[in-house]
């Protein structure tokens, strides 16, 4: 299994910190989030990819920011999404992240502890992610197998069929597990996961549900070998 990544002492959150200054946004500020088009910042251990490079466990890909989401500068932030009650449930974070008010450095720490990071496949906010053209969500999949080639993660999450089939142009795949050799360029050793979108709205999954899907891809996350010079 490879070793959590080892963070120096004089780390500290990159991040910028939720513009509403730790409060729930309100119907304005949603507004303003959806007028925006402003995504919100990765959470990665360093800002840019070349830095995070081998230092994640699991990359979680979101489809795109809810305003609520963009409003607080945090990822799965709605109140009702069973994003983190469904990791924590998976004993994959020690303890419950509430982003509705944004993140705190300590999660963030946490997170980047345990190896764990979020991207988007699309940045532009959207009330419903049906509201995406299929075009962003292709663009936003080559992005994606073009990031993943740099950051080299032991293993890479999509959260929500729809979207992926969209995005990849596969419209047969199912949930679990993906043929990755169907995906151009995608790296053959980085295992690709599809996990069901964690909304609300998804009256087809529970919070339970959820985490015992979580499981199965974190544990294809700590099977793989390491790359040369990665740390175990």
């Amino acid at each position: 299994m490879r070793m959590r990544p080892i963070l120096p002492a004089d780390w500290s959150a990159w991040r910028a910190p939720s513009p509403l200054g730790g409060r729930r946004p309100d119907r304005s500020d949603l507004e303003h989030a959806l007028r925006s088009d402003l995504g919100r910042d990765d959470v990665l251990p360093y800002p840019t990819d070349e830095q995070s490079a081998g230092m994640l466990q699991l990359l979680m890909v979101g489809i795109n920011p809810s305003p609520w989401t963009s409003a607080v500068n945090a990822p799965f932030a709605r109140p009702g999404n069973r994003f983190w009650p469904s990791l924590h449930l998976a004993d994959l974070t020690g303890r419950l992240v509430d982003a509705s008010r944004g993140l705190i450095p300590e999660d963030e720490r946490m997170l980047a502890e345990l190896g764990l990071g979020i991207t988007n496949l699309v940045e532009r906010p959207t009330a419903r992610a049906a509201e995406l053209a299929a075009a962003e969500l292709r663009e936003g999949a080559s992005r994606l197998v073009e990031r993943v080639q740099v950051l080299l993660p032991n293993a890479v999450a999509v959260l929500g069929i729809t979207a992926f089939r969209a995005a990849f142009e596969l419209p047969r795949a199912q949930l679990g597990e993906q043929d990755v050799s169907v995906i151009g360029r995608w790296p053959t050793d980085v295992p690709l996961w599809v996990v069901p979108n964690p909304s609300g709205l998804n009256a087809h999954e529970t919070t339970a549900s959820l985490a015992e899907k979580w499981r199965h891809a974190m544990a294809a996350s700590t099977a793989r070998p390491p790359y040369p010079g990665e740390m175990w």
